[in-house]
């Protein structure tokens, strides 16, 4: 069983909350996982599976604490062939074309470096879910598996 890199996307904290809680949960049930809120991309390619749970800013930009390292992966073009990864994207619907624009970005930007995606992205909405970590850590507990063997 490989080892899971949690990376948090996050401005306000929420996707922040949302990590931790994913990150506890998975420990506790023996999975070695990590959580990366100032990632590098060694921590990208390092990782045996990737899992990113951002919240998106502006019209779709990515958060402030990942804009480096999403620069640095599309300037540096670390392939990571076949590494397993999954993408929760947190936004708010009301937000129109650029809802969970960070996520799809990651989603993107990891397939074109040639990982493999786990599962279709999750997006979860701020204007129907209150408590995101419920939805994320629901999803999470049903791709685990492909995610870590």
């Amino acid at each position: 069983m490989g080892s899971l890199t949690i990376i948090a996307g996050t401005v306000y904290g929420n996707a922040q909350h949302v990590a931790e809680q994913v990150e506890e949960s998975l420990a506790g049930q023996g999975i070695d996982c990590s959580l990366e809120s100032d990632p590098s991309v060694a921590d990208f390619s390092d990782a045996d599976a990737l899992l990113i749970i951002t919240s998106t800013t502006g019209q779709g930009d990515v958060p402030p604490n990942l804009e480096f390292v999403f620069s640095d992966l599309k300037d540096e073009s670390p392939m990571l062939t076949g590494k397993p990864f999954a993408v929760a994207a947190l936004g708010d619907s009301s937000y129109g074309d650029s809802f969970c624009g960070a996520g799809k970005q990651f989603q993107a930007l990891l397939t074109e470096l040639q990982a493999d995606a786990v599962a279709d992205m999750l997006e979860i909405d701020a204007m129907e879910t209150l408590e995101p970590e419920k939805d994320v850590l629901e999803w999470v507990n049903t791709i685990k598996d492909k995610l870590v063997g």
